[in-house]
């Protein structure tokens, strides 16, 4: 069987969620010998190196840039270049290049296996044409591809109501992010720049990730907080950014990339606050779910769904200022044992790749 992994940057993986899953994917084939011919698609913009193999899968290189405008032709050539190389199954990650299966599937014998991501034309930074667009991209995914996967329960409910359609739901692996890697010196001298204890808050900083909602909770207590995201990256970053920066106890520190650094703050942290009201299973909330600490998180279907019910839950500052001041040390233990155990039973990439696997070899079939 020849399966090609398309809508990606590539691997090894650098840059975001579908990137760690194509990565995750790559290693399980290769640790446990599968006999699939595996192929990742990457984009050669992005690539200071372009070797020809990594693990068992072979690279292919696209000479556009993966995320953006150029996201759809990328994801289009990889697609015809995955179809003239006779791919028997074709994952696609995200819906970029959606609008154009119906054409595909005219000439092309591969199954067709489309993971839409979250509902992305929900999200608040979009403007009113990108949100038809996606939109439609999503409709179109659903109507041509063979199966389609969702990462969160939510998610596959919200597309069998819409469009009719069953929807397999495998989520996403995080205990990637408990394994301690060498940390470099800037660990260091970030650590010692925050308090010993701290809430921790990990993000895009985008307005439904609800930065200002659990900014303004904690600009009313004085628990410390360590708040790490692209603060420069848009109005809506430089006005917290501005509003907030003389808090004494809240830390607001930029983008942390260094592997090594990530843990350790993670590691340092005694609760998460996560803010995502959209996207599905957010990485970042099952990342942090293997470290064991208490989770506060923003009450929707896509949160509860991921934790099972069991973290807290906030939908104004001062739900969530309660639910801080209220939680005592026992509870405080007790949801973060629950979230660990959680993210160990479902979010682990062995897991999460042998569901992968399972749908390719019966979709194949």
């Amino acid at each position: 069987m020849k399966i090609a992994i398309i809508g990606t940057v590539g691997v090894p993986g650098r840059y975001g969620g579908f990137e760690t899953l194509a990565d995750n994917l790559v290693r399980y084939h290769a640790e446990t010998g599968r006999e699939e011919e595996l192929v990742v698609y990457c984009s050669s913009q992005s690539a200071a190196e372009r070797p020809e193999r990594y693990y068992r899968a072979t690279l292919r290189y696209v000479p556009l840039n993966a995320n953006g405008i150029q996201s759809i032709p990328y994801d289009v050539l990889s697609m015809l270049d995955a179809t003239v190389r006779r791919t028997d199954v074709i994952l696609l990650l995200g819906v970029s290049g959606a609008l154009f299966l119906p054409v595909l599937r005219l000439f092309s014998r591969a199954r067709i296996v489309t993971n839409i991501d979250g509902l992305e034309w929900q999200r608040d930074k979009w403007n009113r044409l990108a949100k038809r667009i996606l939109r439609w991209s999503e409709a179109t995914a659903v109507r041509w591809s063979h199966l389609v996967i969702a990462d969160n329960q939510a998610i596959a409910d919200h597309v069998h109501a819409t469009y009719g359609k069953p929807c397999a739901v495998v989520a996403y692996g995080g205990d990637h992010a408990v394994v301690n890697p060498t940390a470099l010196g800037e660990e260091s001298l970030l650590r010692g720049a925050l308090p010993a204890q701290y809430a921790l808050g990990l993000c895009r900083i985008e307005p439904e990730n609800n930065v200002h909602v659990i900014l303004e909770a904690f600009g009313r207590l004085d628990m410390p907080l360590v708040f790490v995201g692209n603060w420069d990256s848009n109005g809506y970053g430089h006005e917290l950014r501005a509003r907030y920066s003389d808090c004494s106890n809240i830390h607001l520190v930029g983008p942390i990339y260094e592997a090594g650094t990530l843990f350790a703050i993670r590691q340092g942290a005694q609760l998460y606050v996560h803010g995502h009201s959209a996207g599905g299973t957010n990485p970042s909330l099952v990342e942090m779910m293997h470290f064991g600490c208490p989770v506060f998180a923003f009450d929707c279907a896509y949160n509860r769904y991921t934790t099972e019910n069991k973290a807290r839950y906030f939908r104004t500052s001062k739900d969530l200022s309660a639910a801080l001041c209220a939680m005592t040390a026992s509870d405080a233990a007790r949801v973060g044992a629950s979230m660990r155990e959680i993210a160990r039973r479902r979010y682990t990439w062995a897991t999460i790749a042998q569901e992968y696997f399972a749908v390719f070899s019966e979709r194949a079939g």
